[in-house]
């Protein structure tokens, strides 16, 4: 139970860490790209790998752009179903986004043989910026969000998903797309992560 308590509180404590640095960080660059100006709003696609990173990396960011009122995709990029509970993890990642006020006909999960969960699943980056290319396509992005290159928390699917944005952002540079990564870094020994929203990929 201690433990139990000891990783909400960690949890709380980044989530707010996160929130207050994207907030100061976007208020003091002249360029923000997350300005509140009514003719800048964007249309975003958050990318995640599994059901639950949206809650553990991404909530302070889905409810900074709800708030600016921007427009937001999500697309999650397998079921998370390394331990066979795929449709249960899918289902929760559908409720949270209902808690975190993201339109639910904006939600695409997908569950591709080839986009499995699991640390010896390796992603094919050209598949990852195929899909990619056809939900910007699609739905008119103009910004991407997903992980840095350590995948914040190092799963090797968070940095699959990374590298697949740059090799979309590397074949599409016609397109007028931003991608921003959210980035963990340690502050201690223990491995505490603090995350923020960073500059372009």
């Amino acid at each position: 139970m201690g433990l139990l308590l000891f990783f909400s509180i960690s949890l709380f404590i980044i989530w707010v860490a996160s929130l207050c640095k994207i907030y100061f960080a976007s208020s003091s660059q002249r360029n923000d790209v997350f300005v509140t100006d009514a003719f800048s709003k964007r249309t975003v696609l958050l990318i995640i790998a599994h059901p639950d990173d949206e809650s553990m990396f991404f909530t302070p960011t889905i409810s900074y752009l709800n708030a600016r009122g921007h427009n937001l995709y999500l697309l999650c990029l397998s079921v998370g179903n390394a331990d066979g509970m795929g449709n249960i993890r899918k289902d929760e990642l559908y409720r949270a986004c209902a808690v975190l006020k993201v339109n639910l006909q904006q939600v695409k999960v997908l569950d591709h043989p080839d986009l499995q969960d699991g640390f010896g699943q390796v992603w094919n980056h050209n598949l990852l910026a195929d899909i990619i290319e056809e939900e910007v396509s699609s739905h008119g992005i103009d910004l991407i969000i997903t992980f840095d290159s350590y995948g914040v928390s190092g799963h090797c699917n968070h940095r699959d998903v990374h590298y697949g944005v740059c090799k979309f952002m590397y074949d599409s540079p016609q397109r007028n797309v931003e991608a921003w990564e959210l980035e963990g870094r340690k502050k201690d020994q223990a491995g505490d992560a603090e995350t923020a929203l960073k500059a372009q990929i």
